[in-house]
């Protein structure tokens, strides 16, 4: 029995939590899946996924399987592109992940135009704010805020920098007055994110003035749709990327203060692990990618958007 087959099978229904998924996926019978496994658990002498009539999850030796032999199929399925038509038209599955209000301000609103592009390519996105394990999460891409990876097998390609705001509901201001200075900032009701660098510590600066304030939260969150959310509703002042409330301060739902200061610009990233070789769908995605903000992000959101983002993320 093919063992490749066989671990193609097994990584398959890890990665769907299922084996008739997986066998649906590989366009072979159920029972043909169930052999394949059977047999690789044999021949290894050791249980890798348990099951029950409710679910299944990967055991310990399943876990260390899975890191090694993605890495495996994915470098054959790398070799494959460098001699084969997907390096012109890529397929499969890219998994990408980025923060929720990145995913539905500019991943989701983009996807239909890139599968008309790319058909056989699916997209799996995993919204996550903490910055998963490459390997061990199957991520292809990541969209990141931070400049520098501490695992030097993770290429950085800069998209740019952004503009952060702070803005409140004008029920808020109605009921709290609005600040004048930045020092009236720690007397008012604050919408922290939490894995911000220093969250409860805001930096703003005017020219050569500089001004460092403490902030308590009302709320503190570790996601953006949430302290969103809670601002529209009136509960206080936020401190989120440009990009994530222009639409509500466009309506007039959030209202943007002490404008004459400016806030630490956020660097966003794309970030994928180094290769000999970029796979075809890495690249075609980063393009697309890059594209779609420069043409479809609303001014003032980037800093310097033309300069900053690259043409074209060549293989590396």
């Amino acid at each position: 029995m093919d063992r490749l087959l066989q671990l193609e099978v097994f990584s398959k229904t890890a990665e769907l939590g299922s084996l008739s998924k997986a066998a649906e996926t590989l366009r072979m019978s159920n029972a043909a899946a169930s052999r394949h496994l059977s047999a690789l658990e044999e021949r290894l002498a050791v249980r890798l996924i348990e099951r029950n009539t409710r679910r299944q999850w990967l055991t310990e030796a399943g876990q260390e399987l899975l890191q090694r032999c993605s890495t495996l199929l994915n470098e054959l399925a790398e070799a494959e592109d460098a001699v084969s038509d997907r390096a012109l038209s890529p397929k499969g599955m890219l998994r990408v992940t980025s923060s929720l209000s990145f995913a539905m301000i500019y991943l989701a609103p983009m996807l239909p135009a890139f599968r008309a592009l790319y058909p056989k390519l699916s997209v799996q996105i995993i919204a996550a704010n903490r910055y998963p394990d490459f390997i061990e999460a199957g991520i292809d891409v990541a969209i990141r805020t931070r400049e520098h990876e501490p695992d030097s097998n993770i290429i950085v390609r800069r998209i740019g920098q952004m503009r952060r705001v702070l803005a409140a509901a004008p029920s808020y201001f109605a009921r709290q007055g609005q600040p004048q200075h930045p020092a009236d900032l720690a007397r008012h009701d604050m919408l922290i994110y939490n894995l911000a660098n220093d969250p409860y510590s805001l930096r703003l600066s005017k020219g050569n003035a500089a001004q460092t304030i403490r902030i308590a939260p009302t709320l503190d969150s570790n996601d953006g749709q949430v302290i969103r959310g809670a601002a529209l509703a009136g509960l206080g002042i936020l401190i989120q990327p440009l990009y994530i409330v222009q639409g509500d301060i466009s309506s007039g739902q959030l209202v943007p203060l002490l404008m004459d200061w400016e806030l630490p610009l956020l660097t966003m990233n794309i970030a994928y692990q180094n290769r000999v070789r970029l796979p075809a769908k890495i690249r075609v995605f980063s393009d697309f990618l890059v594209n779609h903000i420069r043409e479809h992000s609303q001014p003032g959101i980037w800093i310097d958007a033309k300069e900053r983002v690259p043409e074209s993320f060549g293989a590396v």
